[in-house]
């Protein structure tokens, strides 16, 4: 990366590498500016006593500055380690002592101070750097150390550190540790994923290429900088190609800050994806009887032709002058009021998103594609190629990518970002690869014979089968589920039983519009949650979402025979998600497992507590008695049979 940083300074000099918003105002530093910026940083560091492999742990919201403390500890041998900055004290802890970081650099007095009272468990810390002096006046600086001040003391330090500085970076190699970064910890403590230069360059490189991405595009960073998709496109492609990273200002500003940005190339898990579209229905909701036809009307046109259109695929001409006309009025206004307008590549993974979110967009004429990766893979396992995009596959082999398909269905691949080794585990880091370099993704699949494409079933450790032999694929009915605007999260249950239960949030956004139109009084989430008319309106979705379910041969035993509102939203700093939004099943299944027990019985309300960690940290308990619903399912169409 630091040979990337030199190249760009070089080629690129004047050009836009990084923008922020502050105050209301973007502010642009070009590569040769970012370079001189990260190397003060490295001499400040060099200064201070980093040595070659130790551990820099990085804790903060998108911001330049941080990105180049990542760039910094590369440039002079040491291992960067981005933690999610919305971590409990205690997460960071454990991630801390098991890395052994000497030195953290930290966004702001919030982040500061979680180190604060973690610190007498990490041994091996030494100094702590804060970015924002916001409220740090008074702290004990003893070993704490103000950002730009590091970077002075490095710039003091030029002459008499310069040669050091450079034989650090020169001694990089292709093989050395380039990053360690945390996995979500969804069945158990985070792994520390160890990502060579090799992995990440080789992987920026062959993925750019796939959808020719250049130093004209412009990212949006405001996933989590702990997350491997924000370290591929805010360092590796933007590093490999020298297009700009973009920081909002804040999470607040976040849709305003993405309008005016306008980015090419952009990437959101499916729950953004959700969310945008909730906010747009919400919207048409509360809109005139004329925009509101208009809307309805040329969606219809959008979802029957726009997938087509965008493909290239023959659509005749009367509807191509209606599609036309339809950007002009809705498509075109829609996408800017999104931040979309300018996408000429999107992406989504992390989890599956339901197809007709999926298609939603495609129809708008956004070039929306799925990936599958891990972080295992350095992101990218398969892509989907322009022309062949589709809601029930995730793509072909990305470039220099090998997968096969084990014998129990599961998915294995190989290819020049596959990780070197779990941090501290090779038990682990053996299980999962072997070898030959193949990797076990845990995730169950199959590869179509004519196309090539990949297609996931679902986590293999999710899949299993019902009581009488039929398919159980949770994941595949709680996409479907959350395509509906009030439905946030749900969880479905089923393996090894008679039916399939569900547990299902609202959406408290959008319910909450919905029930004040209809003049609904409430004054929590827990009360709108139990209302009768919310879980009529749930109820519906469910019953809808089954008889969808029914019309597919293989899965039609996945359909809901009884839900429960949860009186809760199911919550990371509860352990129930991980930071990156996946659900914790096992961890839900023991923790309301009075409630599974009540959905297979036949009582009708179930009483519960529940315990809970408000936003300071402490502890509580909320207590409810929860309806169960009964949903209707339908008798799936039965298979034709060939004549004799």
């Amino acid at each position: 990366m630091p040979a990337l940083l030199d190249r760009n300074a070089k080629a690129y000099p004047k050009k836009a590498a990084y923008r922020e918003k502050e105050f209301g105002i973007w502010q642009s530093w070009t590569w040769a500016e970012t370079r001189e910026e990260i190397r003060m940083l490295a001499l400040g560091l060099l200064d201070l006593g980093v040595q070659r492999g130790d551990f820099i742990a990085i804790i903060g919201a998108n911001r330049p500055h941080l990105y180049w403390s990542i760039v910094a500890a590369q440039m002079i041998g040491a291992v960067p380690v981005p933690l999610y900055a919305d971590s409990a004290a205690d997460e960071m802890a454990y991630v801390l002592d098991h890395c052994g970081a000497r030195f953290v650099i930290a966004e702001d007095q919030e982040q500061v101070d979680k180190i604060s009272d973690i610190r007498a468990q990490l041994g091996a810390l030494e100094e702590v750097i804060y970015l924002d002096p916001k409220g740090m006046r008074k702290y004990d600086h003893s070993h704490l150390h103000d950002f730009v001040g590091i970077q002075t003391r490095g710039n003091a330090a030029r002459g008499t550190l310069l040669v050091e500085l450079e034989r650090r970076q020169g001694d990089i190699t292709y093989d050395d540790i380039c990053v360690m970064l945390y996995t979500s910890g969804t069945t158990g403590k985070p792994k520390g994923v160890v990502l060579s230069n090799r992995n990440i360059i080789e992987t920026s490189k062959n993925s750019s290429d796939f959808d020719n991405l250049g130093p004209g595009d412009e990212v949006l960073a405001y996933l989590p900088m702990a997350w491997v998709g924000d370290f591929i496109f805010s360092i590796g492609q933007a590093y490999w190609t020298g297009f700009c990273v973009n920081c909002p200002e804040s999470e607040t500003t976040l849709i305003t800050d993405l309008r005016e940005i306008g980015p090419t190339y952009y990437f959101a898990p499916p729950r953004v994806f959700e969310t945008q579209l909730t906010n747009v229905m919400i919207r048409m909701e509360d809109a005139g009887r004329l925009k509101k036809k208009l809307f309805d009307h040329f969606m219809g046109l959008a979802r029957r032709v726009g997938g087509d259109i965008l493909d290239g695929k023959p659509v005749g001409v009367l509807d191509r002058l209606r599609y036309r006309l339809g950007s002009v009025l809705i498509y075109g206004p829609l996408k800017d009021t999104l931040g979309l307008g300018r996408v000429r590549v999107g992406y989504t993974a992390g989890e599956a998103i339901g197809p007709e979110i999926f298609d939603f967009y495609r129809s708008l004429g956004i070039n929306l594609k799925q990936l599958y990766g891990q972080t295992e893979a350095s992101v990218f396992i398969t892509q989907q190629p322009d022309g062949q995009v589709r809601s029930d596959t995730v793509g072909v082999a990305s470039p220099g990518v090998e997968i096969r398909i084990g014998d129990s269905g599961e998915v294995y691949y190989r290819g020049p970002g596959v990780f070197e080794y779990y941090y501290k585990n090779a038990e682990s880091t053996a299980s999962t690869k072997d070898a030959e370099g193949w990797v076990a993704t845990g995730d169950a699949g199959f590869i179509e014979e004519e196309t090539g494409h990949l297609r996931i079933i679902d986590r293999a450790k999710d899949v299993g089968k019902m009581a009488d032999g039929r398919l159980f694929a949770p994941k595949y009915v709680e996409n479907k589920l959350k395509f509906y605007p009030n439905i946030l999260e749900a969880v479905v249950f089923g393996n090894g039983r008679d039916c399939c239960t569900a547990f299902i949030n609202i959406d408290l956004n959008a319910v909450g519009n919905w029930a004040e139109r209809r003049n609904i009084a409430y004054s929590s989430y827990q009360e709108l949650a139990g209302h009768p008319q919310v879980l009529d309106a749930i109820q519906g979705h469910v019953e809808a979402i089954n008889a969808s379910i029914a019309e597919d041969e293989m899965l039609s035993g996945c359909q809901i025979h009884r839900f429960l509102i949860l009186h809760k939203e199911l919550d990371a700093d509860d352990g129930e998600m991980t930071r990156t939004r996946k659900v914790r099943r096992r961890i839900i299944e023991e923790k309301y497992k009075d409630l599974i027990q009540a959905l297979y019985s036949d009582a009708q309300q179930v009483s519960t507590r529940t315990e809970v960690t408000y936003e300071d940290g402490r502890k509580g308990h909320i207590a409810a008695t929860l309806v169960l619903r009964d949903a209707a399912v339908t008798t799936p169409a039965q298979p034709r049979v060939a004549a004799e």
